[in-house]
Formats: C-alpha cells, sequence, structure tokens
C-alpha cells in the first residue's frame, strides 16, 4: 500500500492592511517572518505580488473572511478583559487608538512590532499585527491572568502539633 502524502498548510494567511496614508489592501500574506523584515509580501485575491514597506502600514489585520465593507470592530474593551496577557492601549501616529492584549512577554516586546489581540474575540480580525513604526504610544492598562508564583523555597512543611 502507497504511503500518503502529506500536503504541507498553507502559510498565507487572509489580511486586509491598513496604510497609514488611508487606503488599504486585502489578499494573503505568510505571517511567519512577520516583522523580522523592513517589508511585506502580498499576494492580491488577482494572484498578483504586492511587497509594501512596514514603515508605510497601520496596521495588518488577521481576518476570517474578506469583506468589501471591512472596518475594524469595536477598539476599546466594554469591561476588565478576560483573556492572559498585557491590556495595552495604542495610540498611532495619526491620533487614532486602538486597544487590545498582548502577550505578557518583554523579549516578545521587542521585536519590530506587536502582536494584538483584539477587543471583540467574535469579530472578523483574529489578531492584528501593528509596525512600531505605525505606533506613537504604548500604555500598559493592566495585567490580566493569574499570577503563577513558585512557593519560597525556605518555607517547609507545616510544623507538626503532636508527636506523629
Amino acid at each position: 500500500m502507497p504511503a500518503k502524502k502529506r500536503i504541507a498548510a498553507t502559510t498565507h494567511k487572509k489580511v486586509v492592511i491598513l496604510m497609514l496614508d488611508g487606503t488599504r489592501a486585502q489578499g494573503y500574506l505568510n505571517a511567519s517572518d512577520l516583522g523580522q523584515q523592513e517589508s511585506v509580501e502580498l499576494l492580491s485575491n488577482s494572484g498578483e505580488y504586492r511587497t509594501l514597506e512596514l514603515a508605510t502600514i497601520k496596521s495588518i489585520h488577521f481576518v476570517r473572511e474578506f469583506r468589501d465593507d471591512f472596518e475594524p470592530e469595536r477598539k476599546a474593551f466594554l469591561s476588565r478583559p478576560k483573556l492572559d496577557g498585557l491590556w495595552v492601549r495604542l495610540r498611532f501616529r495619526d491620533d487614532d487608538v486602538q486597544e487590545g492584549i498582548v502577550a505578557n512577554d518583554l523579549l516578545d516586546l521587542l521585536v519590530n512590532g506587536v502582536r494584538l489581540t483584539p477587543p471583540d474575540l467574535h469579530g472578523n480580525s483574529l489578531w492584528i499585527f501593528i509596525p512600531r513604526t505605525a505606533l506613537a504610544e504604548m500604555k500598559v492598562l493592566g495585567v490580566v491572568g493569574v499570577a503563577r508564583r513558585q512557593p519560597a523555597a525556605t518555607v517547609d512543611k507545616q510544623p507538626k502539633l503532636f508527636s506523629e
């Protein structure tokens, strides 16, 4: 019996890219090396490749489906978020504001951009990549989730009350 051929999973995801000049582009993008280069390659719906400089991009929305009337969903949380991570408010260079959750990992924040989980988990945007060049300010509004502390090494078992 011949071995089954494994079909490679596609690394190109559906995206809508909002540019700093107010225009937008949609297509497919390889997210694996996002933020590690100065530009991204977008495969448009018509099948042509476009190279977009990160310095001209405001945000990259990884979406469930393409819509002609794409508008970013809710930009702020209605109440304290429940997801683990850092609750942040980002202010763009054009004074637009976006809230979301980022990983509580300082090494992850030192890359060329921010991977943000948007406030509306049931909206069309699954997650958003925002290049550092598009941001004017990033504020941490809170740490969400349980702090997982290790027990102190000096504390032994509870002392026995009676000689057991």
